[in-house]
């Protein structure tokens, strides 16, 4: 039984490292397990739970003592004169407009604290697709270095196979062998490039950081971006300009609170005398007090505090209006230089390449039928080298421009 259930575990742990994970699992992942994430998560929290108390009151203030006593050592002429012992209760009665006012407020930083978290969550999202999309390109350099290695070998041990025969150079036998060990060192740049992502997107879900799976590797190429991108769409997908509007929601809610500190407070006082005289009635007083927060030298304060806040408030709509034209303008610049890389890697996929792919089989069919030399073989197979290589830098280059403008508009 010990030997099935550590066979079953050795099964289980070698599935969950060859499984495929796609972009939208790791997305899913990241918002779901990121800790940063969860911070914003747990402030939001936070700010709802400061607002339960929003409209709590002060705690009543009880005491005792003595009321119209003598000081020790005085002559008392009758017993009334002796004073009485009081015994106080007070408590402080809030404006309930200022209370509502108090709570609204509250819960809009709640408000913030969430559009903080989409604003993070972008940036963790553009993190993690560069990250994946390097991955898939470092798959596809792999695979090509791979055949690169393959070919190699075949023109390596034809090359020998002739050599005896005097039908090869020994000094095209050398750089072919020189060929083969520099693609496999680039085998060994190209491994530990990939793991460096898949450290990275362990890291950002917040996952083992040795663990192991393999991605989807088949990513097709963008398509074309849309030159035109309204400031109504940037609006609405913008999680910076959101944050940004909650924060002057929330502004403008701290404003009318405190234009209602013009309002008054209330304070209920009741104190109660035992007099020392017996033949003295038990006496009380009953107080009721309201503030005056309209006279001159309180209103300053409010008044200040009112206008400065104002003043944010425009700061920020100006901040907005600068981020909006701002991204409107980086967008359209973005898309430009997008679709021309993806004209560029278009053409080499479909033209250079090919072209560059012929010319080495022309040459290599030569080099068969001995009618060519090595050189002209390693050459064309250098040119075609090349051309794959550029590819792959102008793809990664497209990806990562593609991961930029997707972050600039938030799709």
């Amino acid at each position: 039984m010990v030997a099935i259930l550590s066979a079953l575990t050795i099964l289980s742990a070698q599935a969950q490292q060859v499984q495929t994970m796609n972009l939208d699992s790791v997305l899913q992942r990241i918002s779901n397990n990121n800790p940063m994430l969860q911070m914003y998560e747990s402030r939001s929290k936070a700010m709802d739970a400061y607002s339960e108390g929003a409209k709590s009151w002060m705690a009543p203030m009880v005491g005792g003592g003595v009321f119209m006593s003598p000081y020790p050592g005085a002559e008392v002429m009758e017993d009334r004169d002796k004073g009485s012992i009081m015994v106080s209760a007070e408590q402080d009665v809030p404006n309930p407009v200022k209370l509502r006012a108090k709570e609204k407020y509250m819960k809009s930083r709640a408000g913030i604290e969430l559009a903080a978290k989409d604003v993070t969550y972008n940036q963790l999202r553009a993190e993690a697709k560069t990250a994946y999309y390097n991955w898939v390109v470092l798959e596809k350099q792999m695979a090509v270095l791979k055949d690169n290695e393959r070919i190699m070998e075949f023109m390596l041990k034809l090359a020998r196979i002739r050599y005896p025969y005097s039908q090869g150079k020994l000094g095209s036998i050398y750089k072919a062998e020189a060929r083969l060990h520099e693609v496999k060192n680039m085998q060994l740049m190209t491994a530990n490039q990939i793991e460096q992502q898949n450290v990275q997107l362990n890291t950002l879900m917040n996952l083992p950081k040795d663990q192991k799976y393999k991605i989807d590797t088949t990513v097709t190429i963008p398509e074309p971006a849309i030159l035109a991108v309204d400031t109504t769409y940037l609006t609405g997908a913008r999680s910076d300009v959101r944050q940004l509007d909650r924060t002057i929601e929330s502004m403008q809610l701290n404003v009318q609170m405190e234009k209602l500190e013009r309002l008054p407070d209330f304070k209920l006082r009741f104190d109660h005398m035992y007099p020392r005289d017996p033949m003295m009635p038990q006496q009380f007083t009953a107080m009721g007090m309201i503030s005056i927060p309209i006279a001159p030298w309180s209103s300053k304060m409010y008044k200040a505090n009112t206008k400065a806040m104002n003043l944010e408030i425009q700061s920020m709509q100006r901040e907005r209006e600068s981020i909006l034209n701002e991204a409107q303008g980086m967008a359209r610049n973005m898309a430009l230089e997008l679709n021309t890389m993806r004209q560029q890697a278009d053409n080499y996929h479909n033209k250079i390449i090919p072209a560059f792919k012929k010319n080495y089989d022309v040459t290599m069919l030569a080099y068969e039928q001995n009618n060519a030399d090595l050189p002209l073989v390693i050459d064309a197979w250098e040119s075609l080298n090349m051309a794959q290589m550029e590819y792959l830098k102008i793809l990664q280059s497209l990806f990562q421009m593609t991961v930029n403008y997707e972050k600039e508009i938030e799709r």
